[in-house]
């Protein structure tokens, strides 16, 4: 059967186009395989695309996050994608909070005028001793904390302009075989902190905007500056803007996004058609 289920591009993390992170969201119409998933994921080659799928309540859905090569366990910015996204379809339940039932257990999605918060795990990472050689070669001096979580390795760095200014060797940093968060506090007065994320064993090299990078950010620079508030940059190309809010065991990311394009896939999604190799 063909089906049409809509798939929305969405801009998180910025208020303006061509900025922030892309992600696309597919509205499910039924449980579907991994596989497939994962080939939509492919398809699309952002650094994430999401899937809903109604659960109880017209508030409440389950979601899945896919990197182009592998799923990924928690993702900020295709989560704020999605709320969006459905917010942008339903007008009438802006007011409502939205239920994401994921593998990181479940995320809130709450509306405050042009800004979304998520309410997500807090990620914080343990300092490690035993540093890998390659974050060692590739930062030397400017190394002021190792760490590492279930997800990514953590690296402060002494100074802003070498987060900002790092020409990062992907072949080297896919290695790590997770992903790897660059900080430093920011010089900017309009921020606390900056940061950079690099995933190339996950098919992302860079990250543009990176709201799970930030439930590790957030617990890690809470400690350092004493405050639970703060306001993050990520210095990406197409840079972007998170507001985070530390609560110990769970992180408030805020931000905004701007839908791009839409359209449906019109392949029957149950199965992938055969390729007809008949001349």
């Amino acid at each position: 059967m063909m089906m049409a289920e809509k798939i929305v591009y969405v801009d998180a993390f910025t208020n303006r186009m061509f900025s922030g992170n892309p992600a696309a969201v597919v509205f499910l119409t039924h449980p579907n395989k991994s596989q497939w998933m994962q080939s939509i994921a492919a398809e699309t080659g952002l650094s994430e695309t999401a899937f809903i799928l109604p659960t109880k309540g017209k508030d409440n859905f389950h979601i899945w996050w896919f990197t182009p090569t592998t799923e990924a366990p928690l993702c900020g910015h295709a989560t704020l994608a999605a709320a969006h996204a459905l917010w942008e379809t339903t007008p009438a339940a802006e007011i409502a909070p939205i239920s994401f039932m994921s593998c990181s257990g479940e995320l809130i999605a709450r509306k405050h005028g042009d800004w979304i918060e998520l309410d997500f795990p807090s990620e914080d990472a343990e300092k490690i001793t035993e540093i890998p050689s390659i974050i060692l070669e590739e930062f030397s001096e400017q190394l002021a904390f190792v760490g590492l979580n279930r997800m990514d390795f953590l690296v402060e760095l002494h100074d802003d302009s070498a987060v900002i200014n790092y020409q990062p060797n992907f072949d080297k940093l896919a290695q790590l075989g997770r992903g790897i968060i660059i900080t430093a506090r920011s010089n900017n007065p309009h921020y606390d902190f900056v940061s950079r994320v690099f995933a190339p064993s996950e098919g992302i090299p860079e990250d543009p905007v990176t709201g799970s990078a930030h439930c590790c950010l957030g617990p890690y620079w809470s400690t350092l500056l004493k405050k639970d508030q703060m306001i993050g940059y990520q210095a990406s190309k197409r840079g972007g803007v998170i507001k985070v809010h530390y609560k110990h065991s769970r992180t408030l990311l805020y931000g905004q996004a701007v839908s791009v394009m839409e359209g449906h896939l019109i392949q029957d999604s149950s199965s992938p058609t055969p390729m007809n190799t008949s001349i």
